[in-house]
């Protein structure tokens, strides 16, 4: 899975462990304290370091009592996609379930378009819509020659509705909901190409998500951290369309993952 370091991801990784799977987790930032730009803005530079990593990550898939594997994965270079899923597959022989769940983090999320370099478009549409395709390629052969499989596509209402504000005012950029548009077909497409091959394929939609990056970078630019969910929720959910036979009904669909955890009861104690 992708952008396991942190936040939704994390909580991905650690719900599928607790149900059984033994979990690669792919990222740019493999151990704690590393240094990488996340501000979303061309107007200024962040690299403080963020929370998480996939060291630490790792250790609570393993206290789940399951199996970690940490890979380096830039959504920005094709050829580290490549690396990670060759490592997996040689070291596991099979990858079960894909999470496309990391997406570009930098300048241009909360920019507008006049002031959005077409280049900054440019890496939203690589790393929120080429990388997850070209991943899904490269896992799914392995998936139809077994007739199983499964691909997790994070999805956003971002890709499907206008934004509320401009960018930067409560509202998104231009890159993220273009590319999360895009983004947003292929499960769909799946669903119908390999209906006959036993792949499921699903747009998990988290809604708002308290992550730790939302509450450090986000307050600035109009969300607050304080009024979303917990990212256990959507922990909840990827494990429930991994492993329950209801899933299947739902092939190809956009999931809300708050509303079907309250309507299932996934999280206990979380209303």
């Amino acid at each position: 899975m992708t952008g396991a370091s942190r936040g939704i991801g994390k909580a991905i990784a650690v719900h599928l462990a607790q149900a059984g799977f033994d979990v690669a987790l792919g990222a740019r930032t493999l151990n704690e304290g590393e240094e990488r730009e996340h501000s979303s803005t061309v107007a200024k530079s962040d690299t403080r370091p963020l929370p998480g990593s996939l060291a630490s990550t790792g250790q609570l898939v393993e206290a789940a009592g399951r199996r970690s594997l940490a890979v380096y994965l830039d959504l920005l270079d094709r050829t580290s996609l490549g690396s990670a899923v060759t490592t997996v597959l040689e070291r596991w022989g099979r990858v079960d379930v894909l999470v496309n769940n990391g997406r570009y983090v930098g300048p241009g999320h909360m920019d507008q378009v006049l002031d959005t370099p077409v280049e900054l478009i440019d890496r939203h549409l690589e790393a929120n819509v080429m990388a997850p395709i070209i991943l899904s390629k490269l896992v799914l052969p392995q998936m139809v020659a077994r007739s199983r499989g499964i691909v997790i596509n994070l999805a956003s209402s971002s890709g499907a509705t206008d934004p509320p504000a401009p960018a930067g005012q409560g509202g998104w950029g231009l890159g993220y909901g273009a590319s999360k548009g895009a983004l947003h077909r292929l499960a769909g497409i799946l669903a119908v190409e390999l209906k006959d091959s036993g792949i499921l394929a699903f747009n998990l939609s988290p809604g708002f998500v308290a992550t730790e990056r939302i509450a450090i970078d986000m307050g600035a630019f109009g969300f607050d951290a304080s009024t979303g969910a917990p990212p256990d929720v959507i922990g909840a959910v990827a494990a429930w369309l991994a492993t329950s036979p209801d899933a299947r009904a739902r092939n190809g669909e956009w999931i809300e993952a708050q509303p079907l955890c309250r309507e299932l009861g996934l999280l206990p104690g979380w209303d």
